[in-house]
């Protein structure tokens, strides 16, 4: 059976990243597209490969068996692509960064311009992701990431730490006043997480048990967060370099730097080949580590 390797390829997507919007989001490609390699994947095989699930989609057991070669295929295929990508001695050409939301909305876009007036010829490609996208597979070609990687393969580099602050509006200080002591905290409406529990285990390390009930609003979209912190909805976390920029906020000074977090950039290791992708990592290795300070 001769299988398409475009429908393959987004089969394995979906099953690596348990959904169509994000297989969709890690791959540049369309929905509908990858739904529409999907049917007729399965019409090719006789067999149903994905059901849905409460958060997206699962496994069936033929998609199972599927699977393993389609994941065996991707990796052939992103290992060619890669060793391609080494021969590459030119500048002109396309880089795609994965970050963070926060990080890709309040702290690259000043990067990445300084670096097209400087490399006009360089296109990029920002794919603004907490998940961990997969460099071997051409997901991304470099990750800025607040943990160090894990991947196997990778050019690993630490370029600094960002102090995170606690911010509110001035709107929202007028309206309930300032915290004096870190435990008057827990008198306010405090923005969280939905389903991290990064802050819970934050609060309990400075003293104060809480729970997810204890924050008045609650999203793991950071972007979300922060625009709920400028709205002066309640007191947030940010990077003190994005948080102290904007006059439309106070910083609350009795917690200090609430923690700090690496910044890591991570590429492939036969990417240190490419003259094109050792550019853009080194420009964002300097902005970002002169960002840190």
């Amino acid at each position: 059976m001769d299988f398409d390797w475009t429908q393959l390829k987004s089969f394995a997507a979906v099953g690596e990243h348990g959904s169509l919007s994000a297989a969709a989001r890690a791959t540049g490609m369309s929905q509908p597209t990858m739904s529409r390699h999907i049917s007729s994947l399965e019409q090719q095989v006789g067999a149903r490969l994905l059901e849905r699930a409460v958060t997206g989609v699962e496994l069936t057991a033929a998609g199972a068996a599927l699977m393993a070669h389609a994941q065996s295929m991707a990796d052939a295929a992103g290992r060619f692509s890669l060793s391609a990508a080494g021969r590459d001695e030119t500048l002109a050409g396309s880089v795609r960064i994965t970050a963070s939301d926060a990080m890709a909305t309040y702290v690259l876009p000043d990067l990445l311009t300084a670096l097209r007036i400087e490399e006009p010829e360089i296109d990029l490609e920002v794919l603004a992701s907490d998940q961990t996208e997969n460099l071997l597979r051409r997901e991304a070609d470099i990750a800025v990431r607040m943990y160090r990687p894990t991947q196997p393969d990778v050019i690993t580099r630490k370029v600094g730490d960002v102090r995170v602050g606690m911010y509110a509006a001035k709107s929202y200080v007028e309206r309930r006043g300032m915290p004096t002591r870190f435990r008057d905290v827990l008198d306010h409406d405090v923005i969280g997480a939905d389903r991290s529990t990064a802050l819970i285990d934050g609060f309990r390390q400075a003293g104060l048990e809480v729970n997810r009930d204890f924050f008045a609003f609650r999203s793991d979209d950071q972007v979300l967060c922060w625009q709920m912190v400028l709205a002066g909805y309640g007191i947030g976390f940010a990077q003190v370099q994005v948080g102290d920029r904007d006059p439309r906020l106070v910083r609350i000074e009795i917690a200090g730097d609430v923690g700090i977090l690496p910044v890591w950039l991570t590429a492939h290791s036969e990417l240190k080949t490419s003259p094109r992708l050792r550019r853009v990592f080194d420009f964002l290795a300097e902005g970002l580590a002169r960002s840190c300070r």
